[in-house]
């Protein structure tokens, strides 16, 4: 064909550089079980919360599906819905 433009897309991949162990002060590390009439007080308010797993924090982000969440937090909730 004359004059015909050949055009191509390339995919580059970029690897994650993000190291797994660092935190952003801004990203939870584990996203914590709290009673739900908590976390509105706390993020109206910025009262602090206290997790399952006692850990004390105010809410500052709500958590997406697939977030890490707290491996003592989840253990202690599933243990409570079996009841």
């Amino acid at each position: 064909m004359i004059g015909a433009v050949s055009t191509s897309t390339q995919t580059i991949e970029r690897p994650d550089i993000k190291d797994a162990t660092t935190n952003d002060s801004d990203t939870p590390k584990f996203f914590h079980y709290v009673k739900k009439d908590q976390i509105i007080d706390s993020a109206i308010h910025g009262k602090m919360v206290q997790a399952l797993c006692g850990e004390t924090f105010p809410v500052t982000k709500q958590a997406k599906p697939g977030s890490p969440v707290c491996p003592d937090c989840e253990r202690i909730y599933k243990s409570l819905r079996r009841g």
